[in-house]
């Protein structure tokens, strides 16, 4: 069985820019392909980004017992992670590698303990997270104003990950990532 690595942080903190330098990397990791019942944003695809679900399909599969983990993150906006992705991920005999809410990636360490390494990526200021919502181009500013709210709730609960890595220089947080997850693969 392999191992399992939690990356999480509020919105526009830069770790999706972290979990693809990890899967550029030589540790054998493997994306996990999480669910969603939010639309599609800009070029993103179905079965390589999310798996996009509507909400009615969403909330059938979780009553059919399809998710190790879901959460709606905003009304009629679920995520989860299919059972069937870490299976998969697993029979290739590689570690999952996930980008996913703080909710989620405190469930996931909950039900995988020792075997997880979770991460909480936090943005250098309240100021630098905003200015990175509004370059990214995709949220209203009252979206962004939401996601700068849902922050501050979710850097409350960065205790309870296992470690935390401030993101103010790039590439000294990929490589401080890169060493924690070798570290934790290789033990």
């Amino acid at each position: 069985m392999g191992k399992l690595l939690i990356f999480s942080a509020p919105s526009g903190a830069g770790k999706t820019t972290l979990v693809k330098h990890l899967l550029g990397s030589d540790l054998n990791l493997v994306f996990s392909i999480s669910a969603t019942s939010r639309e599609k944003r800009g070029s993103e695809e179905d079965k390589i980004d999310y798996y996009f679900l509507s909400p009615e399909e969403f909330r059938l599969r979780v009553e059919k017992g399809d998710f190790v983990e879901w959460e709606e993150v905003y009304k009629d906006h679920y995520y989860g992670t299919l059972n069937s992705e870490i299976d998969r991920i697993w029979a290739d005999n590689k570690h999952v590698l996930f980008d996913i809410d703080v909710a989620g990636g405190i469930n996931l360490k909950k039900i995988y303990g020792e075997n997880s390494l979770s991460i909480f990526v936090m943005p250098p200021s309240e100021n630098s997270l905003k200015e990175r919502l509004i370059k990214r181009g995709t949220d209203t500013a009252d979206k962004i104003e939401m996601r700068i709210k849902k922050a501050k709730q979710e850097i409350d609960m960065a205790a309870e990950f296992d470690r935390i890595v401030i993101n103010d220089n790039l590439e000294e947080t990929c490589d401080e990532v890169y060493s924690l997850v070798s570290a934790f693969i290789n033990t």
